[in-house]
């Protein structure tokens, strides 16, 4: 029974694993050929998703050209509606590709848990999609694959696109001046694409906007149906009806949008001065950004290793049997006073037999409740009041030590502040750390009723 459950334990103690300078974390999501992990910048604290694909399988499924088109077409935009991309690494197995990371969910999402949304609101994400489409295509850069799956909101509900796995640039137009590659998903593709007679980029994009529009308001699809030719037909001939809640300048617009010719389709120059269009329109604010370069894209590709990371394991620092012994008298908070001496100390620990990660789980959790700002760097973390004290900010500095595979020592020693109030402190902090705390047989002896 003691064998099953020292197992278990040993199982739970999880390392940390680092690429370069991020340590990863949860997966965010999973595809064929990709999976995107949570990840920290230790030196910075920033959080990023990085997209890691399989080396191997990118070369056996000769998908080179559409990663290295990926990256590039990340690196080309700089907008504050489009998804940032950091930078690029590999490995001898694996691509990484670093990118910002959004936290607010799809706007699919948000229109699948509540409906339609207001006409203003809809309108709000309508002018920084467009803003954010108009700088791609200004670039040479054709998403051809927009919908509300792929335009994901921040914290603050700014308007994110994202997934330019199918976009083209604009040295892929043939020399008749169309690009000639059907992609995309069917509800939200323009005519001619299906058509297979070549279009142009600019207003297949400008089709598949309208389309968003349309869903943002309506909370169903323009063109939908489960027989696909039927899908087609209707999407050839742009049958749709708009619902009765739309106002007369949003019929007027998407109709314009929804042009089956895109010769005659509204362009986003003429969007722009659209009076439906203009009513709270707001131009995008960004700093301009210098030429970006290209030629380092295809490092992530060559066998040279100068270019590569690598993809370490971390654990917390071990600590020998000597240190612990001299640490042993202090694991109790009684310890924080020298009686004898009338000092106070400055410094603490406990033993656990939990995680690592949980243990700097609980710590944080114990700790923001009493006012403290929490910065976490590998297994070490600093605490740092919000109030200021007889001696200014209390900070706290704590670090996780391996002891055993299932038993580590958290030493937590004051790095500011006032002394006593470290004390004070503490007192309130360890009533937090209650179920984390490991005591040997004789403290618990003691401490029964």
């Amino acid at each position: 029974m003691s064998t099953k459950k020292k197992t278990t334990q040993v199982q739970r103690t999880r390392t940390r694993t680092r690429v370069g300078k991020y340590e990863l974390e949860r997966t965010l999501g999973e595809g064929s050929f990709a999976k995107v992990k949570l990840a920290k910048n230790v030196e910075t604290g920033e959080y990023v998703a990085i997209k890691i694909l399989d080396r191997d399988q990118v070369l056996r499924h000769r998908m080179v050209e559409q990663i290295k088109r990926e990256i590039s077409t990340m690196k080309l935009i700089k907008h504050p509606n489009v998804i940032k991309i950091f930078e690029v690494m590999a490995s001898k197995t694996k691509i990484y590709i670093v990118i910002e990371f959004v936290d607010g969910g799809e706007l699919f999402d948000k229109i699948a848990k509540r409906g339609r949304l207001k006409e203003d609101e809809a309108r709000s994400y309508f002018h920084q999609l467009i803003n954010a489409v108009d700088y791609c295509h200004s670039r040479g850069v054709y998403h051809r694959d927009l919908k509300p799956e792929n335009l994901l909101l921040d914290s603050y509900g700014v308007l994110k696109i994202s997934d330019f796995g199918l976009s083209a640039l604009s040295q892929q137009v043939r020399e008749d001046g169309l690009l000639h590659t059907a992609c995309g998903t069917p509800n939200y593709v323009a005519p001619e694409v299906l058509k297979d007679q070549g279009y142009d980029g600019t207003s297949s994009d400008i089709w598949s906007c309208g389309v968003i529009l349309f869903v943002l308001m309506a909370g169903y699809l323009p063109f939908d149906e489960p027989n696909l030719i039927a899908l087609y037909k209707k999407i050839w001939k742009a049958d749709f009806t708009c619902p009765s809640w739309f106002s007369s300048g949003a019929r007027k617009l998407i109709k314009h949008i929804l042009d089956p010719n895109p010769l005659t389709r509204i362009t986003i120059p003429e969007i722009l001065q659209d009076e439906w269009f203009k009513k709270g329109y707001k131009p995008p604010q960004f700093e301009h950004e210098e030429d970006v370069n290209l030629d380092d894209v295809d490092a992530v590709f060559n066998d040279s290793m100068e270019h590569l990371v690598t993809e370490r394991k971390e654990k917390p620092v071990s600590m020998n049997a000597f240190e612990l012994i001299s640490r042993s008298q202090s694991f109790r908070l009684d310890n924080l006073f020298e009686k004898q001496k009338g000092i106070v100390k400055r410094e603490t620990s406990f033993a656990s037999q939990c995680p690592p990660n949980e243990i700097l789980s609980k710590i944080e959790e114990a700790a923001k409740p009493l006012g403290f700002n929490v910065h976490k760097r590998n297994y070490k973390m600093k605490l740092k009041g919000d109030k200021s004290g007889r001696k200014g900010q209390l900070s706290v500095a704590t670090e996780v030590f391996e002891v055993a595979p299932c038993l580590h020592v958290v030493e937590l020693r004051k790095t500011g502040g006032d002394t006593l109030e470290f004390h004070k402190f503490y007192k309130n902090f360890s009533c937090g750390l209650k179920d984390i705390v490991w005591k040997s047989e004789e403290i618990a002896e003691e401490e029964r009723p």
